[in-house]
């Protein structure tokens, strides 16, 4: 009886249970993106999911595989042998095959020996256990790390009477076929919960979602200030903004205007442009950016020094409307952030809305902490007099996401322009609605959040619940063994054996000498 194993079982390493083929190298130049004659797809650690994803193939010259065994098969099993920390070592079944395959350098395959279950292989080297183990080989220089596959060969692993390996598959896929049902179901309720959000932000920015001032006027026979009138006020405190900003400039420069001539530099936003497709709730009026906003800055449009401590230097993927990433974030050296300010501060109440990267997303900034942003974060100044949560609201909906859209130009570098987002417009309603809006959107969305936690937490359950399937089933716990088995152990022999005839074989096949000329085949 072998320690720690249930009877029947043996141990060996994974040199015992697989031979493990690298993959090939080739010149950078030579990969293409479409199929044609003497190319063949080239597989790469973004094709190793949790099966082999066959899409956004690289194909190279064939000539680049310098061994048969070097092309993908049926039953193979991927393995990430280069990549980061956390997905270094992942695998993926080999479970079809649609075109001629081989793989590139950063992964490997391993092709399980004799009559060994490719599934069960997989499955146990796809264990959390195992995961844990491979990456404990691997070696790491910057961001990504290295396995070996000479210390691949001496992970241990356990072997399973040949029949009770298919009683195994089958048992871990009935309970994963389960898992994986309920799991679908969840995403389903995220994805749902997406456009459920995204109704909530169209209908608050539509005048649907709360009883608009105009209806509470007339029930309750009161005056309001309507949108249009807002909008008026709006402009005038937008032109005093600018104007209080400009004079304190001018006093720290210690340049006190002699005469009002500096007042001219004065540029009134353009007005939205109307469109007859959309109705506007009674009361309302169209606004956009540029007149709501009386300063628009952006970050620097080069990369900065970072520091291990300092200020947080924000980007455009730390910028989420839940909040902001500072976590994630890197730092700039006080000195440094002394400097950026200059053209552009961002202070609390401030709007923030990313323009590179993923453009389109707004946060107001709650934070009293001081930090520094990007070239693809925009710092919008809000006059005072407009809720800056309902505005951070208006620009996550789709009306205005769907026009961050059409003014983001560029292909690789996808801009969002500060003289471009300014003509992004919504419906403005009056003040007292707008607090009355942000306030149930806000309840709305808590909700929301709330549920997609609860979410997450059941998927990461489905997780814990597949890994622990797997302990199980390489514990021998998942199904009963059968004494009439035959004992892996005579499996593990004729294993070794048949590897041990065919090395020798290939010892006693003469190499091809190479014609010292050409020779012509008539």
């Amino acid at each position: 009886m072998n320690d720690g194993l249930p009877d029947n079982w043996t141990s060996g390493s994974l040199d015992d249970a697989v031979e493990i083929v690298r993959g090939i190298s080739f010149p950078s130049g030579d990969k293409k993106f479409e199929p044609d004659d003497g190319l063949i797809a080239c597989l790469r650690t973004t094709n190793v999911q949790r099966d082999v994803e066959w899409t956004d193939l690289w194909y190279v010259p064939e000539r680049h595989m310098r061994r048969e065994e070097q092309e993908v098969r049926l039953g193979d099993i991927l393995i990430s042998t280069a990549n980061s920390l956390e997905l270094v070592g992942k695998v993926a079944p080999v479970r079809h095959v649609p075109c001629r395959a081989t793989l590139g350098a950063f992964i490997s395959l391993l092709r399980p020996s004799g009559n060994l279950a490719p599934e069960f292989v997989y499955y146990q080297v796809a264990a959390a256990e195992y995961q844990s183990a491979i990456r404990s080989t691997a070696s790491t220089t910057t961001n990504i790390s290295n396995v070996s596959t000479e210390k691949l060969r001496f992970l241990p692993f356990r072997f399973a009477p040949a029949v009770e390996q298919q009683r195994i598959v089958a048992e871990i896929e009935k309970q994963f076929t389960r898992l994986d049902a309920a799991v679908a179901a969840l995403k389903r309720v995220q994805v749902n919960l997406k456009r459920y959000r995204a109704a909530v932000l169209k209908a608050a920015c539509e005048g649907r979602l709360v009883p608009t001032e105009a209806e509470l006027a007339r029930k309750e026979g009161h005056s309001y200030e309507t949108g249009e009138q807002l909008l008026a006020r709006l402009l005038k405190e937008r032109r005093a903004k600018w104007e209080a900003d400009q004079r304190a400039k001018m006093h720290t420069a210690g340049k006190p205007p002699a005469d009002d001539d500096w007042k001219k530099k004065y540029r009134e936003p353009k007005p939205p442009e109307l469109t007859d497709h959309l109705a506007l709730t009674e009361g309302w009026a169209w606004a956009n950016l540029g007149q709501l906003s009386w300063s628009v800055k952006d970050g620097p449009h080069y990369s900065p020094k970072y520091s291990d401590t300092g200020v947080p230097f924000i980007t455009g993927g730390q910028v989420r409307p839940s909040g902001v990433d500072f976590a994630a974030a890197k730092y700039i050296s006080h000195e440094l952030h002394s400097e950026l300010i200059q053209r552009c501060r961002p202070e609390k109440g401030d709007l923030l809305y990313t323009k590179g990267g993923t453009t389109g997303i707004a946060r107001v900034n709650t934070y009293d902490i001081e930090f520094s942003v990007w070239v693809h974060v925009a710092v919008l100044k809000l006059v005072n007099s407009v809720a800056p949560f309902y505005v951070q609201h208006a620009l996550n909906s789709p009306l205005c996401y769907s026009q961050s859209r059409k003014f983001t130009h560029g292909v690789g570098n996808q801009d969002l322009g500060l003289t471009r987002m300014v003509w992004i417009q919504f419906g403005l309603p009056p003040l007292s609605e707008q607090q009355r809006i942000v306030d149930e959107v806000d309840r709305r969305l808590s909700e929301i959040d709330d549920i997609e936690k609860s979410v997450k937490t059941e998927i990461a359950r489905a997780d814990r619940l597949r890994q622990s399937i797997l302990k199980c089933a390489f514990e021998g716990k998942l199904v009963p063994q059968d004494p009439n088995d035959e004992p892996a152990s005579a499996l593990l022999e004729r294993i070794r054996g048949e590897r041990a005839s065919k090395a020798g074989a290939a010892k006693r096949i003469p190499r091809m000498k190479k014609p010292t000329a050409a020779v012509e085949v008539s």
